[in-house]
């Protein structure tokens, strides 16, 4: 693995460029962007594709996206879906300079808010072939769902505030802990899990740390990451959803996703007995979901 930096307009997005074993420059490789979930930075679930793929024999290229992690730009902890999609072209033509590259291979894995952005930045990106998603969110739609009329009204008064000089708000993905969930009647399984994976030995990274800014959420409410997926994703599909179903969302957003896609080659995984986040880290579900994308990204970017 190779730590890397590529601009992205006037600032550096921080990446790990994960090499197939026995790699050699002077050999052409298939490459895949791997995108992480909302709140998550590299070298968590996207990381440990990208090392899974490729040891298969692809170039992976994860990224910390903008204002997060060890990237730059500012404000910081911002969540933009507008920048998080150019993100993902930034990462393409990053990908496109290297030699040991094939332009015309190269493929997109996103996770959870990372599926949504990945299924959009395909609408407009041609140079991308192939799409997978696993446990694929469309954030916006799961925003939409929780007193965002409230939500908005609240970000505008902030927003006044804040041009008379009040600090921003930075508030959390997350409970910081299960007890904490708990004392605030939280008990669904997605969140309790999303804190065991954060927020524990289990996933946790110091750059990833619990950090939204208040001001991301009208942009986070008005985004649909499937608008026009019926018109433009003509690529490659591959949608991989766990059928134990939590208040995420990812199941009902994978069937979604996979009948609106334009795409005559599409194709929807269920991995048994998988959660939203065992699909991020655990063996098995990996391995279930690795079952899959190998052989698509293998179909689908590999040339005879």
């Amino acid at each position: 693995m190779r730590k890397v930096k590529f601009k992205n307009r006037n600032w550096d997005t921080a990446a790990n460029l994960h090499l197939p074993y026995n790699f050699d420059e002077t050999q052409n490789y298939p490459a895949i962007v791997c995108v992480h979930p909302g709140g998550s930075v590299k070298e968590q679930t996207a990381g440990l594709y990208a090392g899974k793929l490729a040891k298969k024999g692809f170039i992976a290229l994860a990224y910390d996206a903008s204002f997060q992690g060890e990237s730059g730009g500012e404000p910081r902890y911002l969540e933009d879906p507008t920048t998080r999609v150019e993100d993902i072209r930034y990462a393409v033509d990053y990908l496109t300079t290297l030699n040991f590259v094939d332009k015309d291979r190269i493929g997109l894995l996103g996770i959870c808010a990372g599926g949504g952005y990945a299924a959009n930045a395909a609408l407009k990106e041609r140079r991308i072939r192939a799409v997978a998603t696993v446990s694929g969110v469309n954030i916006g739609r799961a925003f939409r769902e929780a007193n965002f009329l409230e939500t908005l009204e609240v970000v505008s008064s902030q927003r006044t505030a804040e041009v008379n000089g009040a600090e921003s708000i930075i508030t959390n993905w997350t409970p910081n802990s299960s007890e904490e969930a708990k004392k605030a009647g939280i008990n669904d399984l997605d969140m309790l899990e999303a804190i065991n994976y954060y927020r524990t030995p289990r996933g946790e990274f110091p750059t990833s740390n619990n950090k939204l800014l208040f001001a991301s959420m009208p942009n986070l409410i008005m985004f649909d990451a499937f608008h026009l997926a019926d018109f433009l994703l003509t690529q490659p599909l591959l949608v991989i959803v766990g059928d134990k179903v939590g208040a995420f969302g990812s199941y009902r957003d994978g069937f979604d996703l996979y009948k609106k896609a334009a795409s005559k080659n599409k194709k929807i995984h269920i991995v048994n007995g998988a959660g939203h986040y065992d699909l991020y880290d655990k063996p098995e579900a990996t391995a279930g979901a690795l079952e899959k994308l190998v052989p698509f990204f293998r179909e689908n970017l590999l040339q005879e």
